[in-house]
């Protein structure tokens, strides 16, 4: 997938169990083809209520802050399910 520049920092999500840390941005597609891969069995468009019902929260909680696109970007902390 191919994606126009600047691309924009929406939020910075800490998972304090697993001490791993992901920047999520929202961008533009602009060519190319998503696929799927070791980290995504399938690939959809779906709402943002829908976001909520597939995902657990401390995922869910991405794409709804991309959606919102807050200035400055989110910065949240869970525990790998739910934000703490």
């Amino acid at each position: 997938m191919k994606i126009a520049a600047p691309a924009t920092l929406t939020g910075v999500y800490k998972n304090m169990t697993g001490l791993i840390v992901s920047l999520v941005f929202r961008c533009a597609a602009i060519g190319g083809r998503p696929t799927t891969g070791e980290e995504t069995s399938e690939l959809r468009w779906a709402t943002r209520e829908e976001v909520t019902a597939l995902a657990d929260e401390a995922y869910a909680i991405r794409v709804t802050d991309a959606l919102d696109g807050a200035n400055p970007p989110a910065v949240r902390a869970h525990d790998g399910v739910r934000l703490v």
